[in-house]
């Protein structure tokens, strides 16, 4: 029996039939010609979501991105260093020594894994920096996803592999060259970095990297030229910043932009363990964001209450029938 034919047969109520919902409408979505963009937030690159989302960017099925900047290097840390992490399982039992022992180890824990910063991101921030020296020395400005696809496209990471680069979803990413948003960039380690060589003078202009206010630019492009027929679909992955800035760009052009005929996003989804409390966006129901311009009243509407590092391959083995 194929994956999606067990999920079928056994997840029939709750958050169970939630998921066959919400996989059944992003197919129905793309198959009536729709696009869609996926939203990363949390750590979704150390779960390694790029063994799913991968193949799915290269079938096509996901056409545009928002992320945050920790999900962007993520990924290309695994890739580069994915030997040297090291699972921690006992991680609710560690004691404050056993953390300033990993400290003292350069291992930087992420829930139950542990990211090597040697291997990982001084590793990358030494090619990386190159990037932005030549564009600063050019008088260019590129954003932040598109220095990370020079880097890879250019092949002087090859060496450093450490997974089958098919899992990496970033890389195959910078092979459709898919549109990427990353808003609040500098949250992040390379975000940091970027702003110390800012200040050590080894990069000269702050502009060469483009920020937050140009990614709203260039989305409120992009879903302009994309939003004709069936439309754009929104599947957020966890809450905060990765979603709540993309969903923005269709109120944006309505009510700032005075363009009324720009449509809606036609299909969302959120995989969320968030509730809605003392004002939770990321728990609210979909159905607020229609006070805010961003849904339709009839806009095919999805909630999956869970763990998306549980959730989401399993819809991605519905959407490519595995």
């Amino acid at each position: 029996m194929k994956v999606s034919e067990y999920l079928k047969h056994h997840y029939r109520h709750f958050n169970a039939a939630a998921l066959i919902d919400a996989s059944e409408g992003y197919k129905a979505h793309l198959a009536a010609g729709g696009k869609m963009m996926v939203t990363l937030a949390g750590a979704m690159s150390t779960a390694e979501l790029g063994l799913s989302l991968a193949e799915m960017i290269r079938q096509d099925k996901v056409h545009a991105i928002s992320c945050t900047g920790a999900n962007l290097e993520e990924d290309i840390f695994n890739l580069v260093a994915h030997d040297h992490y090291e699972r921690v399982p006992n991680y609710r039992e560690l004691t404050a020594q056993d953390e300033q022992d990993l400290l003292d180890r350069h291992m930087n824990r992420v829930t139950d894994t542990c990211i090597p910063e040697m291997e990982a991101m001084r590793r990358l921030e030494g090619v990386v920096l190159e990037e932005w020296q030549k564009a600063d020395q050019a008088g260019e400005a590129y954003f932040p996803h598109e220095f990370f696809y020079k880097v890879l496209l250019s092949g002087k990471l090859e060496k450093f592999y450490q997974i089958d680069p098919k899992d990496s979803w970033l890389l195959a990413a910078a092979q459709k060259n898919l549109p990427i948003i990353v808003p609040g960039w500098e949250d992040s380690t390379l975000g940091n970095m970027f702003a110390g060589h800012v200040i050590s003078g080894d990069i000269k202009n702050v502009h060469t990297m483009k920020g937050g206010i140009q990614y709203m630019m260039f989305l409120s492009d992009w879903y302009q030229k994309n939003s004709d027929g069936h439309g754009i679909g929104f599947f957020q992955i966890g809450g905060g910043i990765a979603g709540d800035f993309p969903i923005c760009v269709v109120p944006m052009l309505h009510q700032d932009l005075q363009k009324p005929d720009v449509p809606l996003w036609s299909y969302f989804c959120q995989i969320s363990d968030s509730t809605t409390s003392y004002g939770s966006y990321s728990g609210a129901v979909p159905n607020e964001k229609i006070t805010w311009g961003k849904l339709g009243m009839d806009t095919p509407k999805y909630i999956i209450e869970s763990d998306a590092t549980i959730v989401a391959p399993l819809v991605f083995a519905i959407i490519m029938d595995l």
